[in-house]
């Protein structure tokens, strides 16, 4: 019977490790971005990565939005540029947590999808913060470290009951 994965939430420890490279794409990496899809789907989210339903692999997936169509990044290699601007993220991850993250407007991303085809984007509008939240979970770093102070104060209590419950 095959493992049913769900939405991993903090303070699990998987999401602060550094996820490990995928090696090859095969029948386990296509269920892990299949549950992902169902996952990112049932929780309406932007996108969603690998430690975030409990696996330590170098993948995150993008939903569609405004035309284009839902994408799976393995592997990904992420380049930022222009003066950092705050905006409002939340993360599946830290359910009812939200706050202002200051990021680069413009990101540039090479990856390989499921089909094994290396691929580059580039993108100065959502979907680059979309890109670097997401990649930020592959590097064990959560909204919570990015988030400004005054939104990381606002939300003590929050992030507390959440580590008090375990995770």
């Amino acid at each position: 019977m095959p493992l049913e994965r769900s939405i991993v939430i903090h303070p699990n420890p998987v999401l602060r490790r550094k996820a490990k490279v995928v090696e090859r794409i095969d029948e386990s990496v296509r269920q892990l971005v299949a549950d992902m899809r169902r996952i990112m789907a049932e929780l309406d989210g932007a996108g969603l990565a690998a430690p975030q339903v409990g696996e330590s692999v170098r993948i995150f997936i993008v939903g569609a939005r405004d035309g284009s169509p839902e994408q799976v990044f393995i592997n990904p290699v992420l380049e930022v540029s222009g003066p950092v601007e705050p905006h409002s993220e939340g993360c599946l991850s830290l359910p009812d947590i939200f706050g202002e993250v200051q990021r680069p407007p413009r990101a540039r991303i090479t990856a390989t999808d499921l089909e094994g085809n290396r691929f580059t984007l580039e993108s100065d509008a959502f979907e680059a913060r979309v890109w670097q939240h997401e990649f930020d979970h592959l590097e064990g770093v959560l909204i919570i470290d990015r988030m400004m102070p005054r939104c990381r104060l606002r939300n003590r209590r929050a992030i507390r009951d959440l580590e008090r419950a375990g995770g």
